[in-house]
């Protein structure tokens, strides 16, 4: 097959590469490395579900720990984005909590982590990109965000932290961003419609 791509023989027109049961063409592959543009494809599928906001606190299993798959919140969006490309953030999290607690907010009172929820919780997963090297600076370009980056905002009116994950697709000339603000995981222009506070990427994995 390599040989078809080097002589050509496949046209200009491209090919097709099935990532995650979706396809993306030679364009979207340009954008960047394997490992963000399967967290974009698994933030697309979940787009593609049916999903009611659900922000209870459950009892999860432990690893791969998920709530019921027709709801979530903004967090759970991400997770299974990540899921999607192989890395478990309910471990991730957990255990850096576990080993560096007092690096991690302290809004909810607790006195250990738990993986029950700390991951489900937007200002956790921004400490824990942060210290795994993923934090970028703000920009208000647009086309600076790339499939797979992560998102986060303080919403106004209230300052309520939500996070989301810039998918492979645009309108207007922004990207679109899966998220879950109340009404299931959706696609839309919405980078700059809140005060921005991270954004995160990571090129190879956590």
């Amino acid at each position: 097959m390599s040989d078809a791509f080097g002589s050509g023989l496949l046209g200009r027109r491209g090919f097709l590469i099935g990532l995650g049961g979706l396809c993306i063409t030679p364009e979207v592959l340009a954008q960047g490395p394997a490992f963000p543009l399967k967290v974009a494809a698994g933030a697309e599928l979940r787009a593609t579900k049916a999903e009611v906001y659900d922000p209870a606190y459950v009892v999860l299993a432990y690893p791969m720990g998920d709530v019921p798959d027709d709801r979530g919140v903004c967090t759970d969006t991400v997770i299974r984005a990540f899921r999607h490309a192989g890395v478990d953030l309910q471990v991730k999290v957990h255990e850096d909590m576990a080993g560096n607690f007092s690096a991690y907010p302290k809004i909810w009172g607790l006195k250990r982590p738990d993986r029950n929820i700390d991951h489900r919780r937007v200002p956790n997963l921004e400490t824990y990109f942060k210290r795994k090297g993923g934090a970028k600076t703000l920009s208000k370009v647009a086309a600076d965000y790339l499939p797979g980056d992560i998102v986060s905002w303080r919403l106004t009116g209230g300052g309520l932290p939500h996070i989301g994950v810039v998918t492979r697709k645009s309108r207007g000339g922004q990207p679109l961003i899966a998220h879950n603000i109340g009404a299931g995981t959706r696609e839309e222009p919405c980078l700059f419609d809140w005060p921005m506070s991270g954004w995160f990427r990571f090129d190879s994995g956590i």
